[in-house]
């Protein structure tokens, strides 16, 4: 029993000796360098498993320890993130931890307004931020585009840019992106649509996407949409109301704000809205492009993220009894 406390100190030794190994002992990575792409809310443990399967790191485990030991876990900023030559844990981690990516990122979000795609950009700290202070229309004027309304006209998506750059870089970057899926979405459309430009395809996109979120009922969503333009009927659809709305919407609409006309009520109004809602991403886009070959002219969540599409208004109603009025009794 007395050599116990000796096999004990022994094995702390060891075990002490390993971790300073693993922490300090570098590993080579190729002649070109590593790439670590740290995405907005990455957790360090998703990080380390990156590092971990792509051989940057000896132990992920113990990179998160050292990381949570030190709070450096919870200081990570997004960005892309270079390493050339042989590095340790603890290269990484000071790496990491100093929050000096190479490049910095910003995601904006399919769906969004414009509104809230300029707030995320205004609150980006890596951003110099010249933009800030001009009007929608005078930035629009400075990126080229007099007069034009700028809702749906910019990508929803991650943008990586040295820190420091100008926010009118990213916003023109953004612009020309959109321009270009939404180039190639127009050039792979079905035949007999009923638009008459790309911007009119925008708008429908941007409808498609506040509709549904499923990728799978995005072109039936498409269809019923392009079924009830080309018969002359109102498209009817909840996102557009709520959007002409504006600050009014609080959570709720209610049959007074179906009845409330504004340019954007799809109940009281023929065709598409003005503009666009939202910021459609690239699977709104090609819905709106190539919506699926159907008859349907109406369709009702089914209360899983799924909706239930009919062609007759027999068919809707029952629809609706089944998803909506037995729902609300339960």
């Amino acid at each position: 029993m007395k050599r116990l406390p000796g096999i004990l100190l022994l094995l702390l030794l060891c075990a002490i000796g390993w971790l300073g190994w693993a922490a300090l002992m570098p590993v080579s990575l190729p002649d070109a360098g590593y790439r670590l792409l740290v995405g907005p809310n990455r957790t360090m443990k998703q990080i380390a498993r990156t590092l971990g399967e792509d051989g940057a790191v000896r132990s992920p485990q113990l990179l998160v320890a050292l990381a949570r030991l030190s709070g450096s876990d919870r200081k990570i900023k997004a960005g892309l993130y270079r390493f050339q030559g042989p590095q340790s844990l603890l290269d990484v981690l000071q790496r990491l931890r100093e929050g000096r990516p190479d490049e910095a990122s910003l995601t904006t979000i399919e769906g969004w307004t414009f509104r809230q795609f300029r707030q995320a950009i205004d609150r980006s700290p890596d951003l110099s931020h010249d933009a800030q202070k001009l009007s929608d229309a005078e930035l629009m004027s400075k990126l080229g585009l007099p007069g034009a309304d700028p809702e749906g006209l910019f990508f929803p998506s991650t943008y990586l840019f040295t820190p420091g750059a100008s926010d009118m870089d990213l916003y023109r970057l953004s612009f020309e992106k959109m321009q270009q899926q939404l180039a190639a979405a127009w050039e792979s459309r079905k035949p007999n649509l009923p638009y008459r430009t790309p911007y009119e395809m925008l708008i429908m996109a941007s409808l498609i996407e506040k509709e549904t979120a499923n990728e799978l009922d995005r072109p039936m969503v498409a269809s019923v949409f392009v079924n009830r333009l080309k018969l002359g009927m109102r498209l009817q659809t909840d996102p557009s109301v709520i959007y002409g709305m504006g600050d009014r919407y609080q959570g709720n609409i209610g049959k007074a704000d179906l009845r409330r006309d504004t340019p954007y009520n799809t109940y009281t109004r023929a065709g598409l809205t003005p503009t666009p809602i939202a910021l459609p991403s690239r699977a709104a886009l090609y819905a709106a492009a190539q919506p699926a070959e159907s008859t349907a002219l109406y369709f009702v969540a089914r209360g899983d993220g799924s909706s239930q599409f009919s062609s007759t208004l027999e068919e809707h109603n029952q629809a609706v009894r089944k998803y909506i009025l037995k729902k609300g009794k339960q």
